[in-house]
């Protein structure tokens, strides 16, 4: 019955007129409808708020008023824009006006009109990257602009293989939504299940690209991120070569990659224009970082509360001692202090950017000592506290870093009920949940899990560039080898040695 219904929908509005059309638009203050002259037969319709009028004036009227020009096709003959179209369907009609086309109609053609692209593009200029900043390489970011973000895409790969592929998403919004791939390289069953999730979309409004991203994941109820965002361009390229597939959206400043694997969200473009032990030396710290982040809290929780003797007796007394006066469980100051951090965050990340800062640090130094003197938390705890919340800050992705805040609540709970044993339990969940994600269909664990020993070369270790000569072979590209390796030269001796 659904599908009936909507079939019929399309099909009322294909019926649709341009007199009905026209009737429609008239509702709105933005639609300009006039008739270039009394004696001309042509009109002129469009939107004003999404047509250059520049096209209006300059590139349509001088041509309408020629003694030479009676019809349509003499008019598209001589005007110099490209993709000019006579339309005669309604919904084509109404299509193209929104895009910000004009339309002229000629006097005794009601129901065709001569189609000019006059589209009107506002947009920023090009800025360096806010939430994967680096210190050294590109510093070009996609915005909100499609076009835009295909130039930096092509400037960087200059190849005939690459694929373009558009579509429509939104039943309102009718977003620009485009596919991008090499041909020869991207495994094809991989386009394909991209291609038919995202045709499958079913939605009246798309206004961000990590909808589409909601509507596609494996996983939608999982807090679990399947699908990389990225702003910078390098990074789409570099996916795109190895074998990935990315798809943007027009008044989106993301683009999204997959499939994508957990390892990958803890890689910064950084570690690729780093030397190779210092890409791994930065790459294990944020690793580090994670496990830090997620579990210190509530190890202070399973030790003060259950597990005493894994405390050293030195350590044992300054805990004792910085506790003595507060009076609850350590449940209880651990999340006064961890929704304090939270709102903190918050309040920083909604301000403007120069107040957020002046509220994150002033906020966090005098609410600290307060809470310390008034005895409602213990000062080991603040300190803990303060690095955990710093460790979380080190996930390159800003979706990561914000899962890795919430894995930290069901962490506290566990350590309370059941101690050291609770973390554990708790552990082996998130792990089982991590081996059943997939990111298009492929592991989310890959190459750890299904291991694949060849494919670690840039996973927790980043080797030399000279040794990653093979795209993944979990993504089963159809082509494997990235360059051919080279017998290494001789370097001949100076001759004064």
């Amino acid at each position: 019955m659904f599908k009936w219904f909507q079939k019929e929908k399309i099909n009322q509005r294909k019926k649709k007129t341009f007199q009905d059309i026209l009737s429609t638009f008239r509702k709105s203050a933005d639609f300009v409808s006039f008739r270039v002259s009394d004696e001309s037969p042509f009109c002129f319709h469009y939107l004003e708020t999404v047509v250059d009028e520049r096209y209006v004036h300059d590139e349509a009227l001088p041509y309408t008023k020629r003694k030479d020009i009676h019809t349509l096709t003499d008019l598209q003959r001589v005007i110099p824009l490209e993709e000019t179209k006579i339309l005669c369907k309604g919904h084509l009609i109404e299509e193209q006006l929104l895009r910000g086309h004009i339309m002229i109609q000629k006097k005794d053609e009601n129901d065709k009109v001569l189609s000019l692209p006059a589209e009107l593009i506002e947009e920023r200029a090009i800025e360096t990257p806010e939430n994967e900043f680096t210190v050294v390489g590109p510093k070009e970011a996609f915005i909100e602009s499609i076009d835009v973000n295909l130039n930096l895409i092509r400037k960087r790969l200059r190849t005939s293989d690459l694929v373009v592929e558009e579509m429509k998403v939104g039943r309102l919004s009718k977003s620009r939504v485009t596919i991008l791939f090499i041909e020869g390289i991207t495994n094809r069953q991989l386009v394909q299940t991209l291609r038919q999730r995202i045709q499958d979309v079913d939605y009246d409004e798309m206004v961000d690209i990590s909808q589409i991203s909601q509507f596609i994941s494996d996983y939608p109820n999982s807090h679990i991120p399947q699908l990389l965002e990225t702003e910078r361009p390098e990074r789409v390229t570099s996916a795109l070569a190895e074998g990935k597939v990315a798809f943007m959206m027009d008044g989106s400043p993301q683009t999204t990659i997959g499939p994508t694997n957990f390892m990958e969200y803890f890689s910064s473009p950084d570690d690729h224009y780093m030397l190779w032990p210092l890409g791994s030396a930065f790459r294990l710290i944020r690793i580090v970082a994670l496990l830090f982040s997620v579990h210190a809290t509530s190890f202070y929780i399973a030790v003060t509360s259950y597990q005493h003797e894994l405390i050293p007796d030195e350590l044992l007394d300054t805990l004792i001692a910085s506790r003595i006066e507060v009076p609850y469980p350590p449940i209880v100051e651990v999340m006064i202090l961890e929704l304090t951090v939270e709102l903190l965050r918050e309040a920083g990340a909604r301000l403007p950017s120069r107040i957020g800062q002046t509220i994150g640090i002033v906020g966090g130094i005098v609410i600290g000592t307060a809470v310390v003197e008034a005895s409602l938390a213990s000062s080991v705890l603040l300190i803990m506290i303060g690095i955990t919340a710093l460790a979380s800050f080190t996930a390159p992705i800003y979706k990561m870093g914000n899962t890795i805040r919430l894995i930290r609540f069901p962490f506290i709970l566990f350590a309370q009920w059941f101690g050291i044993f609770g973390m554990a339990f708790c552990s082996a969940l998130y792990l089982s949940h991590l081996f059943k994600l997939t990111s298009l269909g492929y592991p989310y664990l890959a190459p750890l899990y299904p291991l694949r020993v060849k494919d670690l070369r840039d996973v927790i270790i980043k080797m030399p560039i000279q040794k990653q000569q093979k795209r993944p072979t979990v993504l089963r590209p159809q082509k494997r080898k990235r360059f051919d390796v080279k017998q290494r030269k001789t370097i001949p001796k100076d001759i004064e040695e």
